[in-house]
């Protein structure tokens, strides 16, 4: 899907690959266009992949060595700092977001925006390793989160015709 108020080279995909949870895609979409222009992103590759916690997992112990499932990856294709300019896929984990929204007493459609949130910010160049970089990063995911929040209902990601569910 190509973005109309974006430059003409950029290019955004969204795609739902899991059942946990049904998902306003529609909405979705909006949100990830708002945040791509509220951090002033000139020109775009993104993807962003919703799986379950199987596929997390096979992902997680491929790509990154680490076992298990993780609540999102992030695929950083750009070949150097330019934060106006991401490109990569972004891989978020519907079986955890549901599982860290009960632990921390929130919703998975809230969870659903911060993951989106972390991945755009690691392609802008945010790293989150050290104490001292997470707490920036935390603090710019926090801000976006409310903006978000301040303009779309989250709660309304939560699709009520579950027939739109998944589309492999």
């Amino acid at each position: 899907m190509r973005l109309s108020s974006a430059s003409p080279d950029s290019f955004f995909e969204l795609r739902n690959r899991q059942k946990l949870c049904a998902v306003d895609l529609r909405l979705l979409r909006k949100i990830i266009f708002a945040l791509l222009k509220a951090l002033a992103i000139k020109r775009f590759e993104l993807g962003v992949r919703l799986v379950e916690s199987k596929e997390m997992t096979l992902m997680n112990e491929d790509y990154l060595c680490h076992a298990g499932s993780t609540d999102v990856i992030t695929f950083n294709y750009s070949s150097g700092p330019n934060p106006k300019v991401i490109q990569g896929d972004i891989v978020i984990c519907m079986t955890d977001a549901v599982e860290q929204a009960r632990r921390f007493r929130t919703s998975w459609q809230a969870e659903l925006a911060r993951y989106l949130i972390h991945g755009v910010l690691h392609l802008q160049g945010y790293d989150d390793r050290r104490p001292s970089d997470r707490r920036r990063m935390k603090s710019e995911e926090e801000r976006l989160l409310g903006e978000m929040e301040s303009r779309f209902p989250l709660c309304d990601l939560k699709r009520s015709n579950p027939r739109f569910i998944a589309k492999p």
